[in-house]
């Protein structure tokens, strides 16, 4: 067997296998596990907000009474009675009512996840060095399955409402010029992950419109869109085209994650290409789970519940922006979400949030750094806070022991001027941290301080 002596199977890898790394978030889990470090990293839902006993009790009658097909092989697109529940629960964004043609469960295919359902739009539209727009920053898991799927990524400059409709334009006019064309833009419009900005009506219609004129296909992302704290929840961009888009929900933001459902709605061409690379991945998507997450809809108060997390959210969010104003140093900037999950922060000039994270993981508070939202290795001055996990009081803790990290940064900075951080991390903490200059390009939201209504700017 050849290979090297530390991997003897590295000459038998497919060459889609090269360009593989680790999660910046999965790369933290060993870390935030630990109960003295405060997590603002992982985005977990408050899975203990749901009534657990009440779930429990469902799911053990659910076993007794319908076990021999609960706990059977099911269909590869998915329990008919979910698909019908998905359609109700999409009908709050828009998608089969009004002007839309009724939401139809022979278009929706379950997944293992909406990840799942992004791995098999992928495999279903790109070839290897097919060119994927996307959001700067963009989500993670969606940046790994691009690269596994050897697409080549450009990103779309975003603000603080979103991503730019001229910067898409601009995107779209410069392939076009090249003879190219993009396979598809991937979007998350609500509650963006990382960026938690959102996207307005004005501006989807114009990205709709966009989409027409060059014939281009959107993947609108929503795990987050009925999580918003003061306002009901904005049409999908699929509720406003139905050949333009496919639209990838999930249950895991909104009931459990730890129960893996979620799903793609397609057009129907589509949908029978996404319900065959199904099959070949997994034959049919877990039988319990699906009737567990349909028999959830049926028989709890699935919207009241929605209601209590988002007041959850709420407070949680409330107590990261009241800290951050109160205790980060002058520099720092960040979002306001009104929505989901994140506050995207961005720190003073001279610093990289890749080199700082081992001071920050020894002083127990643990973050994302921006670089794992970038195609390109960009971001190196942003990093990721989410709020959905702790208790407002390990917030407060957490947010000041960030604050702290950051201080310190600003005076080996003061001190020793314009040493690269890496080197100055080697130099004075013996601390190695990732690589990646300052100097270098970072075309990301910029948000304003203060907890004020954000400004951004793409660069």
């Amino acid at each position: 067997m050849s290979g090297t002596r530390l991997d003897p199977y590295s000459d038998r890898y497919a060459a889609r296998t090269h360009g593989m790394t680790a999660s910046e978030i999965r790369a933290l889990f060993a870390v935030v596990s630990r109960p003295e470090v405060v997590s603002l990293a992982g985005g977990m839902p408050a899975v203990t907000a749901l009534p657990l006993d009440a779930v429990g009790s469902m799911i053990g009658d659910l076993v007794s009474g319908h076990g021999a097909a609960a706990l059977q092989y099911g269909s590869g697109q998915g329990d008919p009675r979910l698909r019908e529940r998905i359609c109700d629960v999409m009908a709050l964004e828009g998608i089969g009512v009004g002007e839309d043609p009724a939401a139809s469960p022979d278009n929706v295919v379950v997944t293992v996840g909406s990840q799942q359902g992004l791995d098999l739009v992928t495999r279903v539209f790109c070839d290897p060095g097919d060119i994927v727009l996307a959001e700067a920053p963009s989500y993670v898991g969606a940046l790994g399955v691009f690269q596994a799927s050897q697409a080549e990524v450009r990103h779309v400059e975003m603000d603080a409402d979103g991503l730019i409709p001229q910067a898409l334009r601009e995107a779209l006019m410069a392939l076009r010029a090249q003879g190219r064309r993009a396979k598809f833009l991937y979007t998350v419009p609500n509650f963006h992950n990382p960026a938690g900005v959102t996207l307005p009506v004005e501006r989807r219609e114009q990205i709709l419109a966009l989409a027409e004129e060059f014939d281009l296909l959107i993947i609108e992302d929503n795990p987050y869109g009925l999580l918003g704290f003061d306002r009901e929840p904005l049409p999908a961009l699929r509720a406003r085209s139905a050949e333009r888009v496919i639209y990838l929900g999930s249950f895991s933001k909104t009931f459990s994650p730890g129960l893996r459902v979620g799903w793609v709605y397609a057009p129907v061409a589509v949908r029978e290409k996404l319900v065959l690379a199904s099959e070949a991945q997994i034959l049919c998507p877990p039988s319990l789970t699906q009737y567990a997450v349909a028999r959830y809809l049926d028989t709890q108060p699935w919207e009241q519940q929605i209601k209590v997390f988002c007041e959850l959210y709420r407070d949680r969010r409330d107590a990261t922006l009241d800290s951050l104003t109160a205790l980060m140093p002058d520099g720092v900037t960040w979002t306001k979400p009104d929505g989901g999950f994140y506050v995207w922060l961005q720190l003073p000039k001279g610093l990289d949030a890749k080199v700082m994270q081992p001071r920050a993981i020894a002083a127990r508070v643990a973050y994302v750094p921006g670089v794992g939202f970038y195609a390109d290795g960009s971001g190196q001055r942003f990093l990721r806070l989410s709020y959905c996990y702790p208790v407002p009081d390990r917030i407060r803790e957490g947010v000041r022991r960030l604050a702290t990290v950051i201080e310190s940064e600003l005076e080996l900075r003061e001190t020793f001027g314009g040493i690269d951080p890496a080197t100055l991390h080697g130099a004075v903490s013996g601390s190695h941290g990732g690589a990646g200059s300052p100097s270098a390009r970072s075309a990301a939201v910029e948000p304003r301080a203060g907890g004020n209504t954000p400004t951004a700017d793409a660069r």
